[in-house]
């Protein structure tokens, strides 16, 4: 049997994750909803799914296409055996180092910790909301509070914060019994992806060095090693693309603009911004529907597929939402609703466009468009560059939760010795984290690269970048304008991961190609590809190694695993105090499996003792074992014979403003019980 090319082999490897990714998605989400999520439904028939999407999605994939400006039969995806095995060699070397230094984040602090008690509950339990039961403490009673960071109280139920499509397949590596080692998977396979986009619009060669420069970015490491939502968003965008690109420019199959469109609409279902990430997919979509009224062909016939794939995956993402994560969207209205209208907006444009197309087919650009359309680029960039010294960004605090951002912003401006300015944002500096992350030279090559590319699509050239083009520049300025994050770093990085990045590093190695064809045939033409591969691959290298030889939260699963054990099965956990309660409520929930209740504060952090000993005796008197938690022995000492649960010293993130982080800082966690 004849063996596939290898460019092939790079194609096919660079989507089956992403297909993989959305087939069991595509089969989770409805056992989920029907409270059925359980290994032995959801593994065979998310397996099958997802098997069944691989095949459709790579089903005759051939290696013919046109070339970037419509010229002649060549390979879509052009490597050699070499720089196959260089980018699958890469990816794996991220995921072996990743799963070495992976993180233990459990106790619910900031986002990382919440997927994962998300999952935990998941892989457990198989259904949604959570129950909260009052009645395990003898009934409702004003003093106890069920919610918690990261888990909104409605009702007698407890509903997780954040979308449940990355906590989905995290809950798959709880049962396979490497819960922290499922993102460092997701990583590993997201390292190809970007190998195979890379290779289907720079070329073979770029594809290890592309690969390499994404691997080595700090917020590739950062959020590869817990549970983040980021990496598996960014997967199955960057599929999706792939997938786009191989149906329009390689075998023109209907199915593949379908699960192109699907994958990528199927972002949403893992994190609510990707529907502003896909809104250029709906153009482009309409775009392709337009083309096929005008000139019925090979391009135009997919536009009908990939607009029905969008629908499929935004429209179950959107559903999904608003039934298992309604009060998480509630609380985002504030920036869904303009979302929202955005996409109304542009599906209007776009109708209109798609009726509009024999009449514009009609109208020429003007001469100077190209030209313009570049110098925007490179001004928008020139302007991103320079904001720091123009405007400073702030937030007056209008409510509970931007006050305690502010308040938050004030502590990390004192342990940076910064002024201290709660109403501060720093986002006047988005385009520096960039430049921290992946380097400067890349920054440049990417901003000379996209104002060509604006330029020659201008002129009918160069459209197979269309599409990504349209995303990685949407998603940038939207991004780097408002990146809605607390500003501290490397927390912050995370909004650079799902586009910002791989787009930069995408760009930056075809702009380092198009250096390499314009260098001729000389003897400088041979130092092109190993000069911009150093250029690409050293500073974000460098900006890596104060934090990637680190693991944050270590010893935190074999805590809570202790901590278990100690508490009895038939216990009603009161948790007295402010701070464990935010922490270790879903904790004991869902990883204990016993109910679990924060007993409110009067005055301070620390709930009334008579509040307590009154709620002891009622979870008495409904048949079960009191149990008091607090983070201080004083603070459980009046109710009983005393334990420390957790004495754990580890890592944390740093929290840097003005810097590339370039450490850890040092975590203490203690949690001690008392048996009334």
């Amino acid at each position: 049997m004849r063996r596939p090319p290898a460019g092939r082999v790079l194609a096919a490897l660079s989507v089956l994750p992403a297909l993989a990714v959305a087939g069991w998605l595509l089969a989770a989400l409805p056992l989920l909803a029907f409270g059925v999520y359980r290994p032995v439904v959801a593994i065979p028939l998310g397996l099958a799914m997802a098997g069944l999407l691989c095949w459709a999605g790579t089903r005759g994939l051939v290696s013919v296409a046109e070339d970037a400006d419509g010229h002649g039969p060549v390979d879509t995806v052009r490597a050699t055996v070499g720089q196959v095995a260089a980018a699958v060699a890469v990816a794996a070397g991220a995921g072996v180092f990743n799963g070495v230094m992976h993180g233990e984040q459990l106790a619910v602090r900031r986002d990382p910790s919440t997927y994962a008690q998300y999952a935990i509950w998941l892989a457990r339990e198989g259904s949604l909301p959570i129950p909260a039961r009052p009645e395990a403490f003898g009934g409702a009673d004003p003093s106890l509070i069920f919610e918690s960071v990261g888990f909104y109280a409605v009702g007698d139920s407890v509903v997780p914060q954040f979308m449940p499509g990355a906590p989905m397949l995290f809950a798959l590596g709880e049962w396979l019994g490497g819960l922290f080692l499922a993102p460092v998977v997701l990583g590993a396979l997201a390292v190809l992806a970007v190998a195979g986009l890379a290779a289907r619009l720079a070329g073979g060669r770029w594809a290890p060095v592309a690969a390499l420069a994404f691997a080595c970015c700090m917020p590739i490491i950062y959020t590869s090693r817990a549970t983040f939502s980021e990496i598996p968003s960014m997967l199955l965008l960057l599929g999706g693309l792939a997938l786009v690109h191989d149906a329009l420019y390689g075998h023109g199959r209907r199915i593949g603009a379908a699960l192109g469109g699907l994958t990528l609409g199927l972002a949403v279902l893992v994190r609510v911004d990707g529907l502003r990430d896909v809104l250029p997919v709906l153009a482009f979509a309409g775009l392709l529907v337009a083309m096929g009224r005008r000139s019925p062909g090979r391009h135009g016939g997919l536009g009908p597929p990939l607009l029905a794939g969008l629908a499929a995956g935004a429209g179950l993402g959107l559903a999904a939402g608003y039934g298992l994560s309604r009060p998480y969207l509630t609380y985002l209205s504030s920036s869904m609703r303009p979302l929202l209208l955005i996409c109304a907006a542009v599906l209007v444009l776009t109708l209109a466009g798609t009726v509009a197309a024999p009449l514009l087919a009609r109208l020429r650009p003007p001469g100077w468009l190209p030209a313009a359309g570049a110098t925007l680029v490179a001004l928008t960039m020139a302007g991103l560059a320079v904001r720091p010294w123009l405007v400073t960004v702030r937030r007056v605090p209008d409510n509970v939760d931007d006050r305690l951002t502010a308040t938050f912003i004030e502590q990390i401006q004192k342990a940076n010795g910064l002024p201290i300015d709660g109403t501060r944002l720093y986002f006047e500096h988005t385009l520096h984290w960039v430049a921290w992350y992946v380097g400067v030279p890349a920054l440049v090559l990417a901003t000379l690269a996209a104002a060509v590319l604006t330029h020659r699509l201008l002129r009918g050239r160069g459209l197979p970048w269309l599409l990504p083009l349209a995303v990685i520049g949407w998603a940038t300025l939207t991004t780097l304008l408002r990146p809605a994050i607390t500003p501290d770093h490397p927390w912050a990085a995370r909004r650079l991961v799902p586009v910002v990045i791989p787009g930069v590093i995408l760009l930056a190695v075809w702009g380092a190609e198009r250096l390499r064809e314009r260098a001729g045939e000389g003897r400088w033409r041979g130092w092109v590809v190993p000069v911009c591969a150093l250029l690409l691959v050293v500073p974000p290298a460098v900006t890596s190694i104060g934090t990637a030889f680190t693991p944050v939260g270590r010893g935190e699963a074999a805590a809570v695993a202790a901590m278990c054990a100690r508490i009895p099965p038939d216990a009603s956990v009161l948790i007295a105090e402010r701070v464990t309660a935010d922490r270790y409520t879903q904790v004991v929930r869902g990883a204990c499996g016993v109910p679990a209740a924060e007993v409110r504060q009067v005055e301070g952090d620390t709930a009334p003792e008579s509040d307590v000993r009154r709620l002891v005796e009622r979870v008495r008197a409904a048949g079960r074992t009191p149990v008091v938690l607090a983070a201080e022995e004083g603070q459980v000492a009046p109710y009983g014979p005393v334990t420390q649960l957790i004495g754990l010293v580890t890592r944390q993130d740093e929290r840097s403003l003005t810097e590339a982080p370039d450490g850890t800082w040092s975590l203490r966690i203690n949690v001690w019980m008392a048996l009334p």
